[in-house]
C-alpha cells in the first residue's frame, strides 16, 4: 500500500507522519485490497475553532473512499477520519464477502 502525505499551507510535522503512516499499514494489514491512500492536512478560517482540516482519500477496488473530519487539532482530526474510514472498510468487506 502507498501512502501519500501532503500538508497544505503549513510546514510538515515529522511525528504526524509516523504516527500516520503505522496506524494507516495497519489498516492496510487488516483490510490488504488497499492500493494506496492519500492523506491531506490543512488549516481552514473557522470562527468557532474547529479550523484544523484532514481528509484522507482509499483507492481499493470499487468506488473511491473518502472521509473528512475538522476539529480543534490534527491529531483528534486524524483520529476521527481514520474512524469514518474504518467504518466504510467494513461495509465494503461485508459487501465483497456476499460475492
Amino acid at each position: 500500500m502507498t501512502i501519500n502525505i501532503q500538508y497544505l499551507h503549513m510546514p510538515t510535522s515529522e511525528a504526524m507522519n509516523e504516527l500516520l503512516t503505522q496506524k494507516l499499514e495497519k489498516l492496510g494489514a487488516k483490510y490488504n485490497w488497499i492500493v494506496s491512500t492519500d492523506v491531506y492536512f490543512k488549516l481552514e478560517n473557522d470562527p468557532s475553532g474547529k479550523n484544523k482540516v484532514c481528509e484522507m482519500k482509499i483507492e481499493a477496488p470499487g468506488p473511491r473512499i473518502f472521509a473528512k473530519s475538522k476539529e480543534d487539532n490534527f491529531e483528534k482530526a486524524a483520529a476521527e477520519t481514520l474512524k469514518d474510514l474504518e467504518r466504510q472498510l467494513k461495509k465494503r468487506k461485508a459487501i465483497q464477502s456476499k460475492y
